[in-house]
């Protein structure tokens, strides 16, 4: 007999591969999907990351990727269902990504969608109202199967088909992970993952930024979320803000995401940053830049130091000094 069709969202994290293997034991072919927005951290692009491929070639499931960018930031503007503790709206979120499983279940032929939510895991969007919220959102009623909790959520369109077994399904609760690392023993799950979010709008300092970030901006780019993942943050003015570099790796960010009104700065003949800064009336914050751009090098404080700056295809240097931490703090939006 041919296997029925079912879809997995497939995150990588340890529940959602224990749900395919669950519903891999009741005889279902898995399509697994991976949905990455600007905000989550498996390294995916609009492509896939090796590490996802890599677990869905262990579960032994097709593999699908999708991509929610500018209609994601769109969302994020005034989601429906508000914030959670930081700037993750999960309940909106869930939403958008259980109405991409509808469509790829409808084009693969499909019977439900599954996912490895866990009852009362997650405060805001993994409780009963929650749940039920999100399903309708999505538009499939009865058609989201969560394997984990089953037993303890109210019967879905498969289980009164008789396409489940409803004893097979199970009943986690809460966030503890002893069933689950039980389960994954059963399964022959290696070195499964730990625990823990994988969306930057649940980190509060990220939040930070980006609540700033849709405080002040009307439409966000693609470039402007980037930013948001990268250095430390100061704003200047409404329009105004300076992002300095960490380290090498994100001094090379910093140098790629630069558009032509931007100005970049370095600190001369010192180990530092670069620095990137974007807005309106951007003369008027050089000098301060600056200053807090050596604040962030090896440049010997109170000593007269060189900064280069490079605005509109034209380079030139301005010589200042470093400031404490009482003349930038009250710019500083994170560290």
């Amino acid at each position: 007999m041919n296997k029925k069709k079912i879809v997995a969202l497939l995150s990588g994290g340890l529940d959602s591969q224990l749900a395919i293997k669950m519903m891999q034991k009741q005889n279902f072919e898995v399509s697994a999907l991976a949905i990455k927005t600007p905000f989550c951290d498996f390294d995916c692009g609009r492509g896939c990351g090796s590490e996802i491929r890599e677990k869905a070639d262990n579960l032994n499931v097709s593999l699908k990727t999708a991509y929610l960018g500018e209609e994601y930031i769109e969302m994020l503007k005034n989601p429906k269902y508000k914030f959670g503790s930081g700037m993750n709206p999960c309940i909106d979120c869930r939403s958008m990504m259980f109405g991409v499983a509808k469509k790829y279940m409808k084009e693969i032929n499909a019977e439900f969608v599954i996912s490895g939510e866990v009852l009362g895991q997650r405060p805001m969007s993994q409780h009963n109202k929650a749940l039920k919220i999100i399903e309708d959102e999505a538009d499939l009623s009865g058609k989201i199967v969560r394997p984990l909790s089953g037993m303890l959520l109210p019967k879905t369109e498969p289980e009164k088909k008789g396409l489940i077994a409803r004893e097979d399904l199970g009943k986690i609760r809460g966030r503890t992970r002893k069933s689950q690392l039980k389960l994954a023993k059963k399964f022959g799950i290696d070195n499964p993952p730990n625990a823990g979010g994988g969306c930057l709008l649940t980190d509060k300092s990220f939040a930070q930024k980006a609540k700033d970030l849709f405080r002040y901006i009307k439409s966000p780019t693609m470039n402007d979320v980037e930013l948001l993942k990268i250095g430390r943050h100061f704003r200047f003015n409404e329009t105004t803000k300076l992002i300095v570099g960490r380290n090498e790796r994100e001094n090379g960010i910093i140098e790629s995401l630069k558009l032509p009104e931007d100005v970049l700065l370095h600190v001369k003949d010192h180990v530092g940053p670069t620095s990137l800064l974007r807005g309106n009336q951007l003369t008027n914050y050089i000098m301060t830049a600056s200053q807090i751009t050596i604040r962030y090098s090896d440049a010997t404080i109170n000593a007269d130091t060189i900064v280069t700056y490079e605005y509109r295809n034209n380079k030139k240097e301005i010589n200042t000094k470093y400031k404490d931490e009482s003349f930038y703090i009250k710019y500083r939006i994170s560290l």
